[in-house]
């Protein structure tokens, strides 16, 4: 079993994703690209405070650009750069062309590891009604800072997050209360 990386990963797509993922036990957040999106900001930033976030993007102009962007504005995020020439076929430049040896060796010095117990089980998941209840699914979403989503996402969310059942049982109260 693989060691889980316990930062947050942010990458500039889903075959970025997909990529790490088949090397690495790990989380990212895409950008999709080089926007500047206010909604994945803020999940960076949630990332960042509670889990800790490394910039891992293309070593291209539209990688540069996002990669200060983040740095501009979420403080103490780390980096992981990888060579161009590592990370290209003829035609294309990105993280998701590199061998699973050159992706190592950017996030080698930079990782750190964790347990990868889930803090909110699926049938915690359910008891608190977030299956089939898309806009309460979405004010809780809004309220921890990780986006709206379809309910499998949600999920998946709220356990990179370390958001467990007492977190949100808490949120709502506090939300009824005040």
């Amino acid at each position: 079993m693989k060691e889980h990386i316990k930062e947050v990963i942010v990458v500039e797509g889903k075959n970025d994703t997909n990529v790490l993922q088949s090397y690495f036990d790990c989380d990212t957040i895409e950008t999709s690209g080089d926007s500047t999106n206010p909604l994945v900001l803020e999940r960076i930033k949630e990332a960042q405070r509670v889990r800790g976030v490394i910039v891992f993007t293309d070593p291209d102009r539209p990688g540069e650009h996002i990669r200060r962007w983040i740095q501009d504005n979420v403080p103490g995020i780390k980096h992981a750069f990888i060579a161009k020439d590592k990370a290209k076929t003829e035609k294309k430049v990105g993280v998701e062309h590199a061998n699973k040896e050159d992706l190592w060796q950017a996030l080698n010095q930079i990782v750190s590891f964790e347990n990868n117990e889930e803090s909110l089980s699926w049938q915690d998941y359910i008891d608190l009604g977030f299956v089939g209840n898309a806009i309460f699914r979405n004010r809780v979403c809004e309220m921890v800072h990780i986006g709206p989503c379809n309910a499998k996402t949600c999920f998946k969310r709220l356990n990179q997050m370390h958001i467990t059942r007492d977190e949100i049982e808490k949120l709502l109260e506090d939300e009824k209360n005040g």
